[in-house]
């Protein structure tokens, strides 16, 4: 966001992830609801202001991958992402409630990975990039070195998709960058 020129304070939103059921769940809707959610519990103390959420998942053949519990869950994401492509998607929601606005939409990148040996995936793992990152990698970290390609949003593998972002505040707020 620094980057993109948009001035923004950080907030934790106060909400419990692992309350949030995957199960019988479309992965975009899951990744919405969590943007919406952490969005909803931040707007009130800004009723004014523009709120922001967004949650990152990773969508392997339809099953939600989130964030690694331990070392061996991270070893055990890993070894599956890099098999084959897997779609990231992130939800994004904007709420500002003095004019009830509220809009909530993903994007969805597919990434093609490059194999990786059990020696490789030991590294990455040893390297901890992996700590509190859907999917157990950050492509802009090192992630990239085992991606071959993506379609659609870098950002969005990054954890925020640009692009959706601007279209939903040019859309909503007539707000122009």
């Amino acid at each position: 966001m620094r980057e993109a020129g948009y001035p923004f304070e950080v907030v934790e939103p106060d909400v419990d992830e692992s309350a949030f059921s995957t199960h019988a769940t479309a992965t975009r809707d899951y990744a919405e609801t969590l943007a919406l959610a952490k969005a909803r519990s931040v707007a009130p103390m800004y009723p004014d202001r523009l709120v922001i959420g967004a949650d990152t998942i990773v969508d392997f053949a339809g099953e939600i991958i989130g964030k690694p519990m331990d070392v061996d869950d991270a070893e055990r994401i890993t070894k599956k992402l890099f098999s084959a492509p897997h779609k990231v998607i992130t939800g994004v929601a904007i709420v500002r409630l003095c004019d009830s606005i509220e809009r909530v939409e993903s994007d969805v990148t597919t990434v093609y990975p490059k194999p990786m040996t059990d020696g490789q995936i030991a590294e990455h793992v040893k390297g901890g990039t992996w700590r509190d990152k859907a999917g157990a990698y950050a492509i802009q970290e090192t992630g990239d070195a085992f991606v071959e390609r993506i379609e659609g949003s870098l950002t969005n593998v990054m954890g925020l998709p640009m692009e959706l972002l601007k279209s939903l505040l040019a859309e909503k707020l007539d707000y122009r960058k």
